[in-house]
């Protein structure tokens, strides 16, 4: 990829620049906890997006996108908003900088990816992440990670229209080899423990569907979860979000809300537990404890979140079957893929079995995606 991103840089703008990378990312646990001020447990991946990047001494961006084979030109203000969705991000980064204090001066670009987009590796914060750390560098800001990773958020809610959370931008920026990040989503204190599950593979299988419920279905969640924390607020003043509540405490409330912002409830307190013991089995080098959370956590959100469906479940119960170590819906749910940690020994009987059942299931091909857990931001 490289080679490719340098070769046209050298034929768009003559004398090459300096390369800047950074990575999509997956969550290992810890699914609409986000929202919920609970834990996620995110690690940046072996698969992003990379760029050549060099001051051009205008006031102008221009830039190449190798995936979409186009180029654009803009200008620094806020007036200068590009039509094309893509160059927005990279827009959005600059104008979020300067808003910053940060100093940003015009540049050519070209860059390119290889995170399977609509996987839900958030190629869009991989995309920021890089951006908005090489225009720190280059222009010597000195904004600390923390801020970039801001950066990237604001862009998706600004320029983008997505109100994401900022896990997706923290795991780009503060990605680690060999490292997951324990971050708390209230106060975004944020620890990092050890990934190095040998004799295990982590592989997604993305089932190339998305159900069209997922938005409004995602809002009425929220909104459970809502109703629930003011619910046992009521009791325990101290309760700010839904993972701040202990169990019992929901079990003193169940008379108060309806069934089903109980079992939405129940499902995101189980969650935050779940993410504590799977940190704790981490550090013990536990990685069946860590397989059997990923099942709990896919029967939740299965069972109890019901944002899973037929593909993804087909999947996991394929998976335990097989005796795969562990198996889960990742993400928002609806579709997308299953986060598998599976045996060396097993793994290639595992993908083969899971193609060949999908596709007489279904009657489409699923994609599989290995991963490794890889470095966020930073300079080549």
């Amino acid at each position: 990829m490289k080679e490719k991103i340098h070769s046209k840089f050298l034929s768009q703008f003559g004398e090459g620049g300096v390369f800047y990378a950074s990575a999509g990312r997956i969550n290992l646990i810890g699914e609409h906890t986000d929202y919920n001020g609970g834990y996620v447990f995110p690690g940046a991946i072996d698969k992003g997006i990379m760029a050549e990047i060099k001051p051009n001494g205008t006031e102008k961006v221009r830039l190449y996108s190798l995936d979409y084979d186009a180029s654009v030109i803009f200008g620094l203000e806020e007036a200068d908003k590009p039509a094309e969705a893509w160059a927005r991000y990279i827009f959005g980064v600059c104008r979020e900088t300067i808003k910053r204090g940060g100093k940003v001066a015009g540049f050519d670009a070209v860059f390119a990816g290889d995170v399977p987009l609509g996987a839900g590796l958030s190629s869009s914060a991989a995309l920021e992440s890089c951006f908005a750390f090489a225009i720190n560098d280059l222009n010597h800001n000195g904004l600390d990670l923390f801020e970039l990773a801001r950066i990237g958020q604001s862009t998706e809610h600004n320029y983008c229209g997505v109100k994401c959370g900022i896990m997706d931008q923290f795991a780009s920026c503060f990605g680690k080899k060999g490292q997951l990040i324990r971050l708390n989503c209230k106060t975004l204190e944020h620890q990092y423990f050890p990934f190095n599950p040998e004799g295990y593979k982590l592989v997604l299988l993305d089932t190339c569907v998305k159900h069209e419920l997922a938005s409004s279905a995602y809002n009425y969640r929220r909104q459970s979860c809502e109703r629930a924390a003011a619910a046992i607020k009521q009791n325990h003043p101290e309760v700010e979000f839904l993972s701040d509540s202990k169990r019992v405490w929901l079990d003193e409330v169940r008379d108060k809300i309806t069934e089903e912002d109980f079992i939405r409830a129940e499902y995101v307190i189980g969650e935050v537990q779940r993410v504590l013991d799977v940190c704790d089995a981490l550090e013990r080098g536990d990685y069946e404890t860590v397989g059997e959370m990923m099942y709990q956590t896919h029967f939740g959100l299965s069972r109890l979140y019901e944002v899973s469906c037929p593909e993804l479940d087909f999947l996991a119960k394929l998976a335990r079957k097989m005796e795969v170590t562990g198996s889960r819906v990742m993400g928002g749910g609806f579709g997308g893929c299953t986060i598998n940690l599976v045996k060396d020994e097993l793994y290639e009987g595992f993908v083969r079995k899971a193609a060949e059942e999908f596709k007489a299931e279904f009657g489409h091909e699923l994609k599989v995606y290995d991963v490794v857990i890889s470095d966020g931001a930073r300079k080549l």
